[in-house]
């Protein structure tokens, strides 16, 4: 995997490209955990390039949402493909987090 990251406005956007996995997972943890600590509140998973995610990188999500609840920080999960949503859909996510089709609607949500 390779992770790509940028700030817009306040916003961090996180699209990590090809597999999130317990190999890769660790890298993106810590450049999530690094902005959190440094008071990111919002945040945009764009999973536009990403071919794979398993329950390691399900947990990263997870991370993410579960430090953002005490801050009222927002987060959404824009333009997923078919396997990725439906590893998101079967864990129960698209209950859990809001999700957008494109980076630009996901950035009106958050």
């Amino acid at each position: 995997m390779r992770l790509e990251y940028e700030t817009i406005g306040d916003v961090l956007v996180l699209r990590p490209v090809g597999r999130l996995d317990s190999i890769s997972s660790p890298e993106i943890e810590r450049v999530l955990t690094e902005h959190l600590k440094n008071g990111t509140k919002r945040l945009v998973f764009d999973f536009g390039d990403l071919d794979f995610i398993s329950s390691a990188g399900l947990r990263v999500v997870l991370l993410a949402g579960k430090q953002l609840r005490p801050v009222q920080g927002k987060m959404v999960l824009v333009g997923m493909r078919d396997v990725v949503r439906e590893v998101i859909e079967m864990s129960g996510f698209l209950n859990l987090f809001a999700v957008a089709d494109s980076l630009e609607a996901g950035m009106a949500q958050v």
